[in-house]
């Protein structure tokens, strides 16, 4: 994806570099209504959705796809852009387009979310930017709620419904040897000692039965089969099976 030439048509090695007054230029003209300067000034930022789109190159999206969304963000902060708030354009920009990007993930995610939990996580997201921007900080979730009447946990709910699921191959901390993955902080309930150690003592005390003893716990409990049918296959009534059960498993209780 990285080093892809061609996206969408357009020849990424020949983008074009816009200087700080080249910039400036343009903005004045797009703004008095020059529709030639947007589109040469949108040509000089491609760039900036380039480097945004290769943070999302893990996701197994197309990339042609991503630079399409990315240059909707792109175009919206054009749109939006107030020079007098004395920002550079990218640091404005940069936000719009992984917005943007995210906005169309969580959307075509695999992992379906219902309207009404997508609609209130994004009221949700939209009160913490205004009350971020208007407060200087950013707010509580109870601020969140009490600003939309809603119940704390609903907000908590909703803004998880739409988080991205994250790879276990997802590296987390690197100190410059061996990175350290999602998976290496999760624990495996199948596999810790305490199962370990339950199936050997399991083992050992099932060596200690008779074979029809063994054969039957195995075919109950290994098997899934009902008495009925450990019965029928090994020839023998349902009330001989069941005895002969529970005579096994008291018998191994005192091997456990």
């Amino acid at each position: 994806m990285i080093n892809k030439v061609e996206i969408c048509g357009v020849n990424t090695a020949k983008l074009p570099v816009l200087s700080n007054e080249e910039k400036e230029r343009l903005f004045k003209k797009i703004q008095q209504g020059d529709k030639k300067a947007r589109e040469d000034y949108i040509k000089g930022n491609l760039r900036l959705v380039l480097s945004v789109i290769q943070r999302f190159n893990n996701r197994g999206e197309y990339v042609d796809d991503l630079f399409q969304i990315g240059c909707i963000g792109l175009i919206k902060a054009i749109d939006n852009f107030d020079v007098t708030q004395n920002v550079k354009f990218s640091t404005y920009a940069v936000p719009m387009i992984i917005g943007e990007i995210r906005r169309y993930l969580r959307d075509n995610n695999s992992i379906r979310v219902s309207r009404s939990l997508r609609d209130t996580a994004y009221k949700a997201l939209a009160v913490k930017e205004r009350l971020t921007n208007q407060n200087s900080k950013e707010p509580t979730i109870g601020e969140i709620a009490k600003e939309l009447d809603m119940p704390k946990e609903d907000i908590v709910i909703a803004l998880d419904a739409i988080q991205d699921p994250i790879s276990l191959f997802e590296p987390v901390y690197h100190d410059g040897g061996d990175a350290l993955f999602v998976m290496d902080q999760l624990r495996d309930e199948k596999s810790h000692d305490d199962s370990w150690l339950e199936e050997i003592s399991l083992k050992e005390a099932m060596k200690r039965l008779g074979e029809r003893e063994k054969h039957i716990l195995t075919l109950r409990f290994f098997e899934g089969k009902t008495q009925m049918e450990v019965a029928e296959e090994i020839g023998i009534s349902q009330a001989q099976v069941s005895r002969l059960e529970k005579s096994a498993l008291s018998h191994m209780k005192k091997y456990i």
